[in-house]
């Protein structure tokens, strides 16, 4: 199910910087075994993202522990090839599991030309700096001017990581999340990336694996009790 690749740890600590990066976020902290995130959102001030749960389950188990005492709401998020271990143990410590499936995944990078938006789409980027380290905006629109598709991707020294892939439901089942990516990648290819990176939804695993990336480890989600946080949080797919 999971494709051998570089060791887990160096791989989530290489994804989080780059999607940290591309969200805007402060660098996490590294300590206990994990790397923590403050976001400051209603549903999610501060995210605890598990470093070992291949061989150290006591360090997941305390983070769990940690994340159901917190006084703010705050999210438990583990990559693991072992989800069933893993969610018995987020579930005993007294967190909700979220209700999608996420799952991390990579992909050797090569150069190639964007693919065509089709018509009358048209597909434009942007590239922003962001802490010295750039990100691309992929944007693809209708002629109303209507934005149809969105991506964004920082480039963290030969990482990567894919950030926001998204289809507006009325344009959607047209090629145009393949469009956006294969936008990215080519950008990031030109700026010296030749690894991606990425946590996809279920939905957007599919699509992934079609476009050649490999799973890597299933990313499972918990959070603290209701009383924290609104109803339906976390959701299905990584914001």
């Amino acid at each position: 199910m999971y494709a051998p690749t570089t060791p887990l740890p160096e791989l989530i600590r290489r994804w989080q910087a780059g999607w940290g990066t591309a969200r805007g976020l402060a660098a996490a902290v590294e300590a206990r075994g994990g790397l923590h995130v403050v976001h400051g959102e209603p549903d999610r001030h501060t995210e605890s993202i598990a470093l070992h749960a291949e061989e150290d389950l006591d360090s997941v188990r305390s983070l769990a522990e940690a994340t159901a005492a917190a006084s703010v709401p705050t999210w438990c998020t583990v990559p693991t090839r072992h989800p069933e271990v893993v969610a018995t143990i987020l579930t005993e410590a007294g967190l909700v599991l979220g209700t999608g499936i996420e799952t991390l995944m990579t992909a050797e990078l090569e150069s190639t030309a964007p693919l065509p938006a089709p018509d009358p789409y048209r597909a434009t980027f942007a590239v922003r700096p962001t802490d010295g380290v750039p990100v691309i905006e992929a944007t693809v629109r209708h002629p109303s001017r209507t934005i149809a598709a969105r991506g964004l991707m920082a480039v963290h020294g030969s990482d990567a990581v894919a950030h926001s892939i998204e289809t507006r439901p009325a344009h959607r089942r047209r090629g145009l999340a393949s469009v956006v990516m294969s936008t990215l990648i080519a950008e990031a290819v030109r700026l010296g990336a030749t690894t991606g990176l990425l946590v996809a939804s279920s939905d957007g695993e599919r699509l992934y694996s079609a476009l050649g990336w490999s799973a890597v480890a299933t990313v499972l989600v918990a959070s603290t009790p209701p009383k924290h946080r609104r109803a339906g949080a976390p959701g299905a797919a990584r914001p």
